[in-house]
């Protein structure tokens, strides 16, 4: 079982940045991919960005968000991290954190653990 905690969400200007946190339970944390997605009102959840486990170098961003958005991890912390600059209004949503185990992928339905989310609120 692995509990995700997602922080740092907040309302903040266009062209501003954020950092959001996504803090993990489990003991194994190396061993899971993490990814980022998010959901706007009245729209699907979408991906965001997922990274590999230990010694993984994969990492994943969808268009939205390539050459803005950085995933990156802290394994002595078991956190993951999603920086994003130059904001812009449609990255208004609620951002889920979420672990699945071994490879990451970029398909909701393969994650198995998630976060309750956390707001950003980005205005124009």
């Amino acid at each position: 079982q692995v509990q995700l905690v997602e922080s740092g969400g907040r309302l903040v200007q266009a062209g501003g940045s954020l950092r959001l946190s996504c803090a993990a339970s489990a003991r194994t944390f190396s061993s899971y991919a993490m990814g980022w997605f998010r959901q706007a009102p009245g729209k699907e959840r979408e991906f965001v960005a997922a990274i590999g486990r230990i010694n993984s170098r994969t990492t994943y961003y969808a268009d939205s968000g390539t050459g803005r958005f950085t995933i990156s991890k802290d394994y002595a912390q078991s956190t993951v991290y999603l920086q994003m600059n130059g904001l812009k209004a449609e990255d208004t949503a609620v951002y889920y954190c979420a672990a699945r185990y071994w490879e990451p992928t970029i398909r909701e339905s393969d994650y198995h653990y998630w976060g309750q989310g956390t707001q950003v609120t980005v205005s124009s």
